[in-house]
C-alpha cells in the first residue's frame, strides 16, 4: 500500500438520549414471558458497561408497533440528516473544499436505501456530480475498521484522490418485541445510534495527523451463526447465536498475531490497541485475548458507557478518544463483526 493519510476523523450522534435505567425497568413489561421464566436477564443491563445511549427518535417511538416501512422512513429521513452533518465536519476538519472529494465511501449495516446514502447527500454537501461512490452493506461492528481500511486501499491505488468514508449506524430501528427472544433482550440493552466520518489522501500531506500503515482480516469458518440480522415485514432480527466474549477469548488470541504480523508488524511495535467495545464483558475479553492489563481499554470502556454499541462507528469515536490522549507509538485498529470476521488496521500517529 502507497502513502495513504488520514486528514480527519469527525464523530456525530443523533439528539435523543436514552438512559440504561429507564430501560432496564421497561424490558420485563416489553418481555414479560420471557422474564416470567428468566428473571435474571436483567442482569444483562446491569453488566452491559452502559450508563445512556443515542437514538434517532425519543423513547416512546420504540414502545409502538412498527413495520418495515416506519422503520425505512425514519432511516432515510434520520439517516441522511446525520450522514450529512458528520460528511461535513469532516470535511471542513480536514481544511479542504468540498470539491476536492474524489470518492465517498458510505459504510451502514442497520437500514437499506436505494439510491444510498451517500446519492443522497452529494448535492448538499457540495461534492462534484462525478465522485465516485462505494456504498458498503453487512460488515456490521467491523465496519469501521474494515470499511476504513477498504478506503485506504481504494485511494492508494490512484495517489493523489481525495475520499470520504462516512460510518453509521443507527442500530435501535432494530428493536423489536415482537418476537421475544433473549437475542432481542440484548441488542435491547446495547444498540445506540451514531456516525463517524474521515478524509484520507492517498499522498502526504502537511495537515494529516494519521498515516496508515497496513491492514489484514480474518474469517472464521462454520461461524455464520454467531452474529448478523435476519428479515422480515417488520424489521431486521438480530442474530447473536453464540457467546461472543467466551469465542473472542478463545479464538481470537492466535488469530490476533496473525493479523499483527500480516500487516508488518511485532507486539512490540504496537502502543496502543483501539478496539470496538461491543459490551461490558466483550471489552473484557479482547483485553484477555489480546493479554493486555484489565482496564487497558479505557477509552473503550468510556465510549461504550456513554454511547453504547453502535456498531460500526463506535471503534472510531474510541479512536478519537485515544488520539486525544496523545498516544506513543503505532495504534491497531481492531473490531469483530458478522462473519465472524476480525478486522486490524495500523495507524501511525508518529509520522504525521
Amino acid at each position: 500500500m502507497g502513502e495513504v493519510s488520514i486528514l480527519s476523523l469527525a464523530t456525530a450522534v443523533p439528539p435523543n438520549v436514552i438512559e440504561q435505567a429507564e430501560v432496564a425497568k421497561l424490558a420485563p413489561k416489553l418481555f414479560p414471558k420471557l422474564f416470567e421464566r428468566n428473571p435474571d436477564l436483567i442482569d444483562i443491563f446491569r453488566n452491559s458497561g452502559i450508563e445512556r445511549r443515542r437514538a434517532v427518535r425519543p423513547i416512546d417511538w420504540y414502545l409502538s408497533p412498527r413495520d418495515w416501512s416506519d422503520r425505512s422512513e425514519v432511516f432515510h429521513r434520520e439517516g441522511l440528516a446525520l450522514f450529512e452533518r458528520v460528511g461535513a465536519a469532516a470535511i471542513a476538519q480536514a481544511g479542504i473544499d468540498p470539491q476536492e472529494i474524489d470518492l465517498v465511501i458510505a459504510v451502514c449495516s442497520s437500514g437499506v436505501a436505494t439510491p444510498s446514502l451517500e446519492a443522497r447527500a452529494l448535492p448538499r454537501l457540495g461534492l462534484r456530480s462525478d465522485v465516485r461512490r462505494v456504498p458498503v452493506f453487512g460488515l456490521g461492528c467491523a465496519g469501521g475498521v474494515s470499511g476504513l481500511a477498504l478506503a485506504a486501499r481504494l485511494v492508494s491505488a490512484e495517489p493523489g484522490t481525495t475520499a470520504l468514508v462516512v460510518v453509521l449506524e443507527l442500530c435501535t430501528l432494530a428493536f423489536r418485541a415482537d418476537r421475544g427472544t433473549k437475542e432481542d433482550v440484548v441488542s435491547t440493552a446495547l444498540f445506540g445510534d451514531g456516525a463517524a466520518a474521515l478524509v484520507l489522501r492517498a499522498a502526504e500531506s502537511d495537515n494529516r495527523f494519521l498515516s496508515v500503515r497496513g491492514s489484514a482480516e480474518h474469517l472464521w469458518p462454520d461461524t455464520l451463526d454467531i452474529m448478523g440480522w435476519t428479515f422480515d415485514p417488520v424489521g431486521f432480527g438480530v442474530v447473536l447465536s453464540r457467546s461472543v466474549p467466551a469465542f473472542v477469548e478463545q479464538r481470537f488470541p492466535a488469530v490476533a498475531g496473525k493479523l499483527i504480523a500480516a500487516v508488518g508488524l511485532t507486539r512490540d511495535d504496537i502502543g496502543r490497541f483501539v478496539c470496538h467495545p461491543g459490551g461490558g464483558r466483550v471489552v473484557e475479553a479482547v483485553e484477555k485475548a489480546l493479554a493486555l492489563p484489565a482496564g487497558a481499554l479505557d477509552h473503550e470502556r468510556s465510549v461504550l458507557r456513554e454511547y453504547g454499541n453502535m456498531s460500526a462507528p463506535t471503534v472510531l469515536f474510541a479512536l478519537e478518544r485515544v488520539l486525544a490522549s496523545e498516544p506513543k507509538g503505532l495504534l491497531a485498529l481492531s473490531a469483530l463483526g458478522p462473519g465472524f470476521t476480525a478486522s486490524l488496521l495500523a495507524l501511525d500517529p508518529a509520522r504525521a
